[in-house]
């Protein structure tokens, strides 16, 4: 039986210049961002401003210096995400990339393949997306059915991968396969391979939700051919694998700070002298919201000792999604305004409106709550 560990952590006294530098440049160059956009924070991409992060050296922060990373602690990372996610800034163009695919071609890939696309990735040039997903698959990874069949130099991939976040802004996509006959092991004959976005044989459909956006994609394989040196790790190895990366998807502060921008504007709309309920709701939020972040910051601990915590991620990550998807309700009991989009409304309305339609999707991106409870349940000697 596995048990919880979250150390306690405090952020190296280094990281407040670090704070500072990141805090005027945001200043700088979201001078006129306006709120609704913040609203959308790391799900809002914007190539041009990846490429000024970029030049800062804060993609890429903890990989090693010869692929173009900056050698610096998760820590370092860790303030750099707070600060960007916090000021509601445009970063999901490179948000993928730097978040899980980098650091597993760290862990899996071949020279090959770090020195082919992680120095671009580094300067907010190339972007990535995650295929894992399929249609009448969802969250259950094991019964994917895109096949990568074995050909000469490479593999022919035929299937579609869904609810692809932005993958028609992405230049490669990691790519989870079978590449087996599906036996008794379900979890068995499944592969990953960096697939490039461009090559032949490869449609990239965007697909409209109920709240206008359209960042989440289909990606339809006919007959694409992958090349042999594009395969990430072992042949047959891609479960094991994708557990490892959706450890660094699911401890990050993004998943307790989708809604910041709606509790900093919330806080900005009360009045100065709040009623009681107002008063202690609020503190209730912050104290949610404190705790979130230590349990986070342990994590990036974890991770920069070279740990697997697959287990406090996925805790960090439910909790988070409670905390995120209650807000909005919240907002909107502490004060009676409605949400909207229209051209007459207010910044507030427009931030509460996107929360509102957004909400939902958070239990269901990085795996759905009832995956997220079962690995907690299965780490925990529970099922």
């Amino acid at each position: 039986m596995n048990t919880f560990s979250f150390a306690p952590r405090d952020l190296p006294p280094e990281t407040d210049a670090l704070r500072a530098e990141v805090r005027g440049f945001l200043d700088e160059t979201l001078r006129d961002f306006p709120p609704a956009k913040r609203a959308f924070t790391w799900s809002g991409g914007d190539p041009a401003f990846s490429r000024k992060v970029g030049e800062r050296g804060w993609i890429g922060m903890t990989w090693p210096t010869k692929y173009g990373g900056g050698g610096r602690s998760a820590f370092e990372r860790y303030v750099v995400l707070e600060e960007m996610l916090t000021a509601g800034a445009p970063v999901g163009a490179h948000w993928v990339g730097d978040r899980q695919s980098g650091p597993l071609l760290l862990r899996y890939g071949t020279e090959a393949q770090r020195a082919r696309v992680l120095p671009s990735t580094c300067r907010g040039e190339s972007f990535f997306c995650i295929g894992m997903s399929e249609p009448d698959s969802g969250s259950d990874l094991a019964s994917i059915r895109a096949r990568a069949v074995p050909t000469d130099g490479g593999w022919i991939v035929n299937g579609t991968k869904l609810w692809t976040s932005g993958a028609a802004a992405a230049h490669y996509m990691i790519a989870l396969f079978r590449t087996a006959p599906e036996t008794e092991a379900r979890h068995a004959g499944l592969s990953q391979f960096i697939v490039d976005l461009s090559g032949p044989g490869i449609t990239v459909r965007a697909i409209r939700d109920l709240a206008g956006s359209d960042h989440f994609c289909e990606v339809v394989f006919e007959d694409a051919f992958v090349a042999a040196d594009m395969l990430v790790g072992e042949e047959g190895g891609g479960w094991r694998q994708v557990m490892a990366e959706l450890a660094y998807e699911r401890s990050g502060p993004e998943r307790y700070l989708s809604c910041y921008p709606l509790l900093a504007a919330l806080m900005r709309e009360l009045p100065s002298a709040p009623s009681e309920r107002q008063a202690i709701e609020i503190g209730r939020q912050v104290a949610h919201l404190a705790t979130l972040r230590a349990m986070s910051i342990s994590v990036a601990g974890m991770l920069d000792a070279g740990d697997n915590p697959a287990l406090e991620a996925a805790l960090v990550k439910d909790i988070g999604c409670v905390f995120e998807q209650a807000l909005p309700g919240l907002a909107q009991s502490l004060l009676e305004v409605a949400p909207r989009v229209d051209a007459g409304a207010t910044d507030y309305q427009q931030v509460l409106a996107h929360c509102v339609q957004n909400a939902p999707s958070f239990s269901l991106r990085g795996g759905t709550r009832e995956i997220l409870r079962g690995i907690i349940a299965r780490g925990l000697g529970l099922r």
